[in-house]
């Protein structure tokens, strides 16, 4: 049956339009739709036989045949294995409303469609006639010309508001783009302040002998506000006055979606909601003020998670957190987290980690947080043993979506026994870190950048020196393909020591190469200098004052949960200065297979060495979320 162009159900959701469309002509036999509510009072049956589903396009491209199929809700069942008679018949009687919306989205608002159950028009099919037993279905689709705009119009537009390139007359009339329009127009005089900005009239009519659409929207700015007061609905624990204070809402300031955005992320932020949401009021109070009600649903006040990996030569890696959300009733967080690592090592030890941060949010400003926190280690590595304890206190700013950064001061005491005898370092440090995150994904990247940089002055006491750590994490990700199929992967990581010696600089501060996060298929920080002296007058291994690591992945999708990986590693550490005589490097390449999951995928790379004398073998590094 040939069905009219009765209203694209997109534009009405994102909009709130109600589309009325004058057809000259319709190329049609009567359509029955809905009563669709009624299928879920019928009888269910039992799983019948059922052949397939038989989806022809004539007069269509390869490119719009395979997005109708990709739309089908009779294709999406059949691969879904969906053989009930009950549910084949409510896909086959929604299909009409799938295809058209995808053939609207591309520009065809005459289509022919059928939909045949056994030989029978499914829309014919009365709901309580639905039949017990579908052996066969078989969808036509005949998209009909394609359409062009006759017109296209929104207005009136705020200063610098720019439409969509497509929304011109004589372009293709696909329906997105009147919907991207009006988003558009609304959304330019909502940035100026007008809230309340909506459709005031709509003129929409497809022409069939012409093929053409007109659309042609009228705009009501309404009036410039402000933000009202900030209504909260759903606190419980937590004070209503920090609730603002964490929000940030800039009340009796020009209203602005952006800042309403930033108090919502900054509410989630914080921890201590599970849900947010803050929606405008309908009506304006005094002579210009919007008031905004904040809908919070807290957390739970204690959280436990647990990790581990896995990987040949580094054994097994436990880590664990609890975390006790809104402690005094202010926002406050307190996480206290532990780590056991290197279970079953091939060389060295087990080491154990223990920390505790409490986290106070909107601290002086909104997008700052107050932090105090301590931490204590035992490390049993190959080179050396270290106890140590560290303090500090320090701020986190958030300074944009994609910008943030800390600044912290701190205290370390440590106590190293390696092949030169036991030395206690202590030093007064200044932390500071930027993070500038446009990755689209934290697990599994496709585009996009991160770059992390961390500069750490110390001043040391007793055998101590004093001087400055260095070090920079970039990383790049290029997706190739329409389906983001293949994504080219690259990182660099990049250290040095300033001012301090080698023996005088604490032993964590130091750098190594080899392992999971540097150079896969060489044990674990098994790259460092030979600098230092024993006793004996003999050389033995420490970290170095500079390093240099280099990574790329090849990631292919094969499926839509299995994907596989190549890559290849490199790292080079030095005593006294980059690519000197006292530094060495390595290499390692292998494959990787991902699965992926709700949380990332699943990783298992296996590696072998390729460049150096500090490895052999197959190392295997089993985790959560890709390497980098």
């Amino acid at each position: 049956m040939a069905l009219p162009f009765f209203g694209q159900a997109a534009i009405v959701t994102a909009i709130g339009l109600g589309i009325d469309l004058a057809l000259r002509r319709y190329k049609t036999k009567a359509g029955i739709f809905g009563a669709s509510a009624l299928i879920a009072l019928m009888v269910a049956t039992a799983a019948q036989p059922f052949d397939a589903v038989t989806f022809d396009v004539t007069n269509a491209s390869e490119a719009l045949t395979k997005d109708l199929r990709a739309a089908s809700a009779l294709m999406a069942g059949e691969r879904n294995d969906t053989v009930t008679a009950e549910d084949l018949f409510a896909n086959a009687r929604a299909e009409y409303g799938t295809l058209i919306n995808a053939l609207y989205a591309k520009g065809y608002y005459a289509p022919v469609i059928h939909v045949f159950i056994d030989g029978r028009e499914a829309a014919n099919i009365a709901p309580l006639d639905a039949p017990k037993k579908i052996t066969a279905i078989k969808v036509t689709v005949d998209p009909g010309p394609l359409f062009t705009f006759s017109r296209a119009a929104v207005t009136p537009l705020a200063t610098d508001t720019r439409l969509p390139s497509g929304f011109v007359a004589g372009h293709t009339a696909e329906s997105d783009l009147v919907v991207q329009s009006v988003t558009a127009g609304i959304n330019g005089w909502r940035n100026l302040g007008f809230a309340q900005a909506a459709v005031k009239d709509q003129h929409v009519v497809a022409d069939h002998d012409s093929a053409t659409l007109s659309a042609d929207i009228t705009l009501a700015p309404g009036q410039k506000l402000r933000f009202g007061d900030l209504k909260i609905v759903g606190a419980e624990r937590i004070r209503e006055e920090r609730v603002r204070e964490i929000a940030g809402l800039p009340v009796g300031e020009v209203y602005s979606p952006q800042e309403l955005r930033d108090a919502a992320d900054r509410l989630r932020r914080s921890g201590v909601f599970k849900s947010v949401s803050l929606g405008e009021d309908d009506f304006i109070t005094g002579q210009d003020q919007l008031g905004i009600t904040a809908n919070l649903v807290e957390n739970k006040r204690r959280h436990f998670s647990f990790g581990a990996e896995v990987a040949s030569t580094e054994g097994v890696g436990l880590t664990g957190e609890w975390m006790h959300r809104n402690l005094f009733g202010g926002g406050e967080n307190l996480k206290i987290d532990g780590a056991i690592s290197n279970i079953g090592v091939a060389q060295g030890g087990v080491d154990y980690l223990l920390g505790a941060m409490l986290e106070r949010p909107a601290t002086f400003n909104p997008d700052t947080t107050l932090t105090f926190g301590v931490g204590a280690g035992i490390i049993d590595d190959v080179d050396y043993d270290m106890n140590f304890v560290v303090v500090s206190t320090g701020l986190k700013h958030v300074f944009s979506s994609t910008l943030s950064g800390s600044a912290s001061v701190s205290y370390l005491y440590a106590q190293t026994t390696d092949p030169g005898g036991v030395t206690t370092f202590q030093a007064l440090a200044l932390p500071l870190t930027m993070i500038w995150d446009t990755r689209d994904s934290t697990t599994d990247a496709t585009k996009n950048g991160y770059v992390a940089l961390d500069a750490k002055p110390f001043l040391g006491f007793g055998v101590t020196s004093s001087g400055a750590r260095l070090f920079a994490d970039l990383r790049g990700y290029k997706s190739v393909g329409a389906q983001k199929g293949l994504v080219f992967a690259g990182r660099m990581q990049v250290g040095s020591i300033l001012g301090a010696s080698l023996e005088g600089t604490p032993t964590d501060y130091l750098f190594y190469s080899g392992g999971g996060g540097t150079v896969r298929g060489q044990p674990y920080q098994s790259l460092g200098v030979y600098y230092l002296r024993d006793s004996a007058g003999e050389l033995y291994q420490t970290g170095g004052r500079q390093l240099l690591v280099g990574s790329v992945e090849a990631r292919l999708r094969v499926t839509e949960t299995i994907g596989v990986v190549g890559f290849f590693d490199a790292g080079r550490v030095d005593a006294n200065g980059f690519f000197t005589d006292e530094g060495n490097y390595q290499a390692g390449a292998g494959l990787g297979l991902r699965y992926a999951t709700p949380v990332g995928p699943l990783r298992v790379d296996v590696a072998m060495p390729v460049a150096g004398d500090t490895g052999e073998g197959v190392q295997i590094y089993i985790g959560l979320g890709q390497a980098f």
